[in-house]
């Protein structure tokens, strides 16, 4: 099969479900670590637009963001010794007590396996200091580490800690890191990847909008992070928050494929021990989990194409990042599809076919 058929094919599928309403806007990249290999826009920025998709498109990452930016963060303070993974939350939390929570560490947060549920029982509160409170008060579901939940709060925490630790909000600590790695790993001045978007590039935003149970309830937002929990707290989170352009998802896949490959120009925190460790899968029973990164199933969102090494994550919004070293692989796709599109279930199917698609490629 020469590479062109799975670009076909991909190209293909990702026409019918706009067609289908699945999506209105999608942009796909696919690359080695050398460089795009193929990257092409789909739609228009919503379904009652003319506005037309272009790779300079940015997109709410969603839950992207906890690998990207969280996890690169949390490798940041292990490179500079300045964290263990096996630091109990309790020693960074004082709310964070009792003899059932006492197990719990910085790893067990990594690797959503705290004990913690998915989201908070009520509606989420509105400073910092309370959601701190509320996670840290929260009952667990399970002892750490006999299960694997995924848990947005795992890394709202994280989060937190990150910004204590590292005496700077996230946006700056992770536009920090960016600007060293692009020194060493060329960007294109048209990649986009923060966890601002500025006034004058709202204009290429693809819309999303929000969910009943979120205080802005079906609001059109164009610019402003989608997951209410996020949005509660500035828009800069642990656990979402992050915009960016396939080229700028694609530009850090590529570092992170290379430094799973061994190179050694990648600075840190994406060194290749570090990127490593960051996706090892864990040993907690029955997890696909590493660290903020999610590991190869073949019923997962990669599909059943790719090899055992890969590693990725997806995003509620409709986005997800794939990265195979075996077959020197990234794989971006990023859509809008809390904006008037398809169902999750659909969004599933969709990811499963695109990825074992070009995984030929």
């Amino acid at each position: 099969m020469s590479e062109r058929q799975p670009i076909e094919a991909a190209r293909a599928l990702l026409q019918e479900a706009v067609s289908n309403r699945i999506f209105p806007a999608a942009v796909a990249e696919v690359g080695s670590r050398d460089g795009v290999i193929w990257r092409e826009a789909f739609g228009t920025l919503t379904f009652d637009t003319a506005a037309a998709t272009t790779d300079a498109t940015i997109f709410d990452l969603a839950s992207v963001t906890k690998p990207i930016a969280t996890t690169s963060l949390v490798l940041q303070l292990m490179a500079a010794h300045a964290i263990s993974l096996e630091t109990p939350v309790a020693a960074i939390f004082p709310e964070w007590s009792g003899p059932d929570r006492a197990a719990a560490t910085i790893l067990d947060l990594l690797e959503h396996s705290s004990g913690l549920p998915a989201r908070l029982i009520d509606a989420p509160p509105t400073t910092r200091r309370e959601f701190e409170h509320d996670i840290c008060a929260l009952p667990l579901e399970y002892a750490p580490r006999t299960r694997s939940i995924y848990s947005d709060l795992d890394f709202i925490l994280l989060g937190f800690f990150v910004e204590d630790r590292g005496g700077a909000t996230l946006a700056r600590q992770f536009d920090a890191i960016l600007e060293r790695l692009a020194t060493v790993v060329p960007r294109d001045e048209a990649d986009f990847l923060s966890y601002r978007v500025p006034l004058a590039s709202r204009g290429r935003v693809a819309p999303t909008v929000a969910m009943p149970e979120d205080v802005r309830r079906g609001q059109r937002l164009v610019g402003d992070v989608h997951d209410n929990y996020a949005a509660a707290l500035g828009g800069v989170a642990g656990h979402s928050g992050l915009f960016a352009t396939s080229g700028g998802v694609g530009w850090f896949a590529r570092a992170v494929l290379r430094a799973s490959l061994d190179d050694r120009i990648i600075p840190p925190p994406l060194t290749p021990p570090l990127v490593h460790r960051a996706t090892h899968k864990s040993t907690v029973p029955n997890s696909s989990r590493a660290l903020g990164w999610d590991t190869m199933l073949p019923t997962s969102s990669c599909g059943t194409e790719m090899s055992p090494a890969a590693f990725g994550h997806v995003g509620y919004t409709g986005t997800s990042i794939w990265i195979d070293p075996v077959l020197d692989r990234y794989f971006v796709l990023l859509t809008n599809r809390v904006c008037g599109g398809g169902t999750s279930e659909q969004m599933q199917i969709v990811r499963r076919t695109f990825h074992n698609v070009l995984a030929k490629t």
